[in-house]
Formats: C-alpha cells, sequence, structure tokens
C-alpha cells in the first residue's frame, strides 16, 4: 500500500485542488497525473509514483493542501508496497523537478515576502498607464537579459486600436529578464522586465512590489453579456466535440480565469498549444464562432444579412493582406457609426482667391523660422468661430437620445493619413489659439501620428472633425460623422473657376465643402445656415482672426 502524498511546491502552501483526474477503483500508471492544483502563478499536475490501483481519495475539489499532505492510497502492482530505495530517488527527482517547473512561477512571491534587507537590488518595472486602454499587444521587444539600458531607452513596442506606443523603461540599470515576448498583451501596472538599477538609482523593492501590482479587474458589463450570448449559443454544440474527462483539459491559471469570465466550458474547447493546451488565443477564438453560430441560427426584425462568403481562388490566383489593428479599428468604427447614426452630407462652395493670397504673405513672412502655412489652420479658425454661433454643432446626444450635451470648449480632430491607416490627432481650444500656434501643433502631432507615438489621449474629446483631401483631389466626398460627434467637414481640391461678379466672369479660386451631419441633432435648415455662415467667415477671416 502507497500513500499518496503532495511533493514539494517549491515554496507555496494552501494551494486549491482544481480537478480531480481519477477515482477509487481506478487503475493508474506511473507518472500519470491524479490530480491538479492551482496557485495565483501556475497551474500543477501531481503525478502517481508507481503504477496501481487507486484505493480511496481523501480530498476532493476546493480543499487546499501543502507540501506532504496525503491526499489519498494505492495499492502499487509490485509485491512489496514499500518503496525501494532506488524507487525513493526517484520519488525524489521527480518532486525535484516539479519543484523546478514552479520555481520560476513562485519567484516574484518569494522575492516579496522576503525583508528588502535580505533581497538583491533588482526591481520589476512595469508597464505604465496607457490612457486607458487594457490588454495591448505587445509588438516588438527591443531589450534583452543582460542589457545595460537608459531611463529613457524604449524597452516594449505596444500596438493598440490607435496607435502604436513606445514604453521606456524608466529607471537605468541591467535587465536581468524579460516577462514579455511579441504577440502577448499588457495592461497598466504589468511587470514587463527585470532590472538590476545603476548604482545611486536603487528603488525599494518593497515599494516597487506595491507599485507593481495590478489589481484584478472584474469582467465588464461587455464582458457579461458576451458572456450570456456565447453560453446560450454552447446548446448547439454536437456532443461530439466535447472531451470525455476532464483529465484532457490542459490550461494555466490566467487561461482558466478569462474562461470563467466568459463562461466557457474548457472541456469544449479546442487546445492548439503545446501538447493541445489551451491558450488565451483558444478561447478567444471559442467565442467568437459561438458567438457568430448564434447570430447566423438567429433571425430578429433587426437584423442585418450577412455577405455571402465567395471562393475568390476560383476565379484566379488570389493572396491575403491582414489589416493591421488601425485599420481593423476604423473598420468597426465606422461600420457602428454607418448603422446607429443618420446622416445627411450637404455640399458647397466657397470663394479663398483672398484667403489664399494672405496664406501666402504669411508663407513668406514666417519663412525664416520654418513655419509654412497650409489652408488647414484657417478653416480650422473659421470652424471654431462658428461652432461658437451655432452650439447644437458643438454638442453630442446623451445616450438615452433625449437630451444634448452642450460642450464649452472647442476641440477639432483632424484626420491625418499615415502608413497604418487613418489617425484624427485633437487641436484643443480652437478658439483660443491663434492660426500659427495650429499651425506648429497640427504639425507636431501629424509627425507623431505618422510614426506611430501619438498618445492615445492626444486623440480623445473632440467636438467636429475636419477631413481633408484638397492635397489629393476630388470634387466632392461624404465624409463619415464620428459619434457621439453630431458633425464632419470635409475638404476637397481647389480649382479656379469663372464666377460672375454682376458685369463679367473672373476667375477664382473655389474650395469645396461637404458637411455630413447626424440629423437626429441637426436639422437641414440648421446645417444650411451653418454652411453659410462658415462660407463667409473663409471668404473674409477679418472677423475670426480678430
Amino acid at each position: 500500500m502507497t500513500t499518496l502524498k503532495i511533493p514539494d511546491l517549491g515554496g507555496p502552501s494552501q494551494v486549491e485542488i482544481i480537478e480531480i483526474l481519477v477515482s477509487a477503483g481506478d487503475s493508474v500508471e506511473a507518472e500519470q497525473a491524479l490530480i491538479v492544483l492551482e496557485t495565483d502563478k501556475a497551474t500543477m499536475e501531481i503525478p502517481a509514483e508507481t503504477a496501481g490501483v487507486i484505493k480511496s481519495l481523501s480530498v476532493k475539489v476546493g480543499d487546499k493542501v501543502s507540501s506532504g499532505d496525503v491526499f489519498g492510497e494505492l495499492d502499487s502492482d509490485t509485491a512489496d508496497s514499500s518503496p525501494s530505495a532506488s524507487e525513493s530517488e526517484d520519488t525524489v527527482d521527480t518532486e525535484q523537478a516539479m519543484a523546478a517547473d514552479t520555481e520560476k512561477n513562485a519567484e516574484k512571491s518569494v522575492e516579496k515576502a522576503t525583508p528588502a534587507s535580505e533581497k538583491t537590488e533588482a526591481v520589476d518595472i512595469v508597464v505604465p498607464d496607457l490612457g486607458g486602454s487594457e490588454q495591448v499587444e505587445v509588438i516588438e521587444v527591443q531589450v534583452s537579459a543582460g542589457d545595460e539600458i537608459d531611463a529613457e531607452q524604449t524597452v516594449l513596442v505596444l500596438e493598440s486600436d490607435k496607435a502604436s506606443m513606445e514604453i521606456p523603461a524608466g529607471q537605468a540599470g541591467t535587465v536581468i529578464s524579460v516577462a514579455v515576448k511579441t504577440g502577448d498583451k499588457v495592461s497598466a501596472g504589468d511587470v514587463m522586465l527585470k532590472l538590476q538599477p545603476a548604482a545611486g538609482n536603487a528603488v525599494s523593492a518593497e515599494n516597487n512590489a506595491v507599485e507593481s501590482a495590478a489589481p484584478e479587474v472584474a469582467p465588464t458589463e461587455k464582458a457579461v453579456q458576451t458572456t450570456v450570448a456565447a453560453t446560450a449559443a454552447t446548446a448547439t454544440i454536437p456532443a461530439a466535440d466535447v472531451r470525455s474527462s476532464a483529465a484532457e483539459v490542459h490550461a494555466g491559471p490566467a487561461v482558466r480565469k478569462l474562461a470563467r469570465e466568459f463562461g466557457v466550458e474548457l472541456a469544449l474547447v479546442k487546445g492548439n498549444g503545446p501538447k493541445h493546451r489551451i491558450t488565451k488565443d483558444d478561447i478567444q477564438h471559442y467565442v467568437k464562432q459561438r458567438l457568430s453560430a448564434a447570430s447566423s441560427t438567429v433571425q430578429t426584425g433587426a437584423g442585418i444579412p450577412t455577405v455571402p462568403v465567395v471562393d475568390f481562388a476560383k476565379f484566379g490566383p488570389v493572396s491575403e493582406s491582414p489589416l493591421n489593428n488601425i485599420k481593423r479599428a476604423t473598420a468597426r468604427a465606422m461600420t457602428t457609426a454607418w448603422l446607429n447614426v443618420p446622416q445627411v452630407t450637404q455640399f458647397d462652395q466657397v470663394d479663398i482667391t483672398d484667403l489664399e493670397n494672405y496664406r501666402k504673405q504669411q508663407n513668406d513672412r514666417y519663412a525664416r523660422q520654418g513655419i509654412k502655412f497650409s489652408i488647414v489652420p484657417f478653416v480650422l479658425k473659421a470652424i471654431a468661430k462658428t461652432l461658437e454661433d451655432f452650439p447644437v454643432f458643438n454638442a453630442s446626444l446623451s445616450a438615452d437620445g433625449e437630451k444634448l450635451i452642450l460642450k464649452q470648449y472647442v476641440h477639432i480632430g483632424v484626420a491625418v493619413d499615415t502608413p497604418k491607416g487613418l489617425l484624427v490627432p485633437v487641436i484643443r481650444d480652437v478658439n483660443q489659439k491663434s492660426v500659427t500656434q495650429i499651425t506648429q501643433e497640427l504639425t507636431d502631432k501629424a509627425e507623431l501620428a505618422r510614426l506611430g507615438k501619438l498618445p492615445l489621449t492626444d486623440m480623445q474629446g473632440g467636438c467636429f472633425s475636419l477631413s481633408s483631401l484638397g492635397g489629393i483631389g476630388g470634387t466632392a466626398f461624404t465624409p463619415i460623422v464620428n459619434p457621439p460627434e453630431v458633425a464632419i467637414l470635409g475638404l476637397s481640391k481647389a480649382s479656379m473657376q469663372p464666377v460672375w461678379d454682376g458685369s463679367a466672369f473672373v476667375p477664382r479660386l473655389m474650395l469645396p465643402l461637404s458637411l455630413s451631419y447626424d440629423h437626429r441633432v441637426v436639422d437641414g435648415a440648421e446645417a444650411a445656415r451653418f454652411g453659410q455662415r462658415l462660407v463667409m467667415y473663409l471668404q473674409d477671416l477679418r472677423d475670426v482672426l480678430m
């Protein structure tokens, strides 16, 4: 008879049993997993030391155990139930191997539990505030263990739905280890590397542990709604897709937590990791599949038919080019806007002959300072003045659709074409800034946007948007309103046209304007008056600039 005991766990105690893989009477082989434990860092499978038959189990799911605790008895297949010296050595080797497996996961917990006076000066460097974004993908890791780095040196490059962000070290020192890799997703407070600070730059490890501790975030309302939908969808899954026992499920603590938040039964998920281990991507893919299946089988009066899937390869050679995060986010935002906002576009033309002459004069005047004016800053000033005259265009509809939220500030977003897609930096307090200030700020933010370094905070809080295609061409277009804003102005390419002045046709430089607006908030007459006021200001900017 062999007593089943919990081996050395490498430091953790009172570890929860999350799965029991065998029952009394089951025949098991040596090294077969019997129970699964879960710490806050990892899961551990506890194997049988020898082959035999399970006589009894003294634990259940939810119990907490520590090294040396008895959890059952095993009838060994050998005649002598007492383990030999060699078997004892094998057991020790097994326990040491398990301890090695958990050593890395327990390292941080041990360090935090040790007094600062007994620890090295190594500290955890965490991801800083990301402007509200969570689970942002790591697209580049620029340091490795052994590197000596400066405080401002870039450690990671992250890419959210809106922009790429370079994350600096924040401290100078030597990299001991890197905790993330390309493809991982991180949030503010997550550990990204362990650093040996440079002399004179050490930080209390105890304080750093407190600062780097990331709070556990409860599922959002959206996640809960998704859980309900995903759970309901699982009712249609064929029985053949379900694993025969929990013993076939292999997943880490973070994956199990994600599955619990989404209400996903792990036995239903196909694992694509090593040895069929379930990853976070597998959970997300599973939820997407279930939601897609639910939407295709349930038809409602407001349902939108999906576009038929076409095998284009039948008609000739094809290739695929995946969309980057920014273009995928733009596609979702535009679809949301188009489906939720009843939009109308109104077209106008404005004579900017005098404005163009003035712009050229200003370029000559500021040439030595390296400042070059485009038409956009002048248009922004005219828009700001017009928004003050028509507050309804500087408002947003409340979530319940029952009232308008009137804004006492004038922040205008300007669409910028970047190699990765469209980004919209926001110029704040346009009504309070000069054309020169607007030009300099717009130049700086547009350059950051093209380099993928524009902070998310610089793309938030807009009241109105401007999209200019004048540098490319076209005569008119229908820009899409970006909710919760209620209007957007599009500029097309200016052209010389003959204009009747009462006695003859004279050449004038005419700029096409395309004003799209939310018809729930703005009616046609208001839009027409807004457009005419804007035309008036652009034709004579004296009232605006003064």
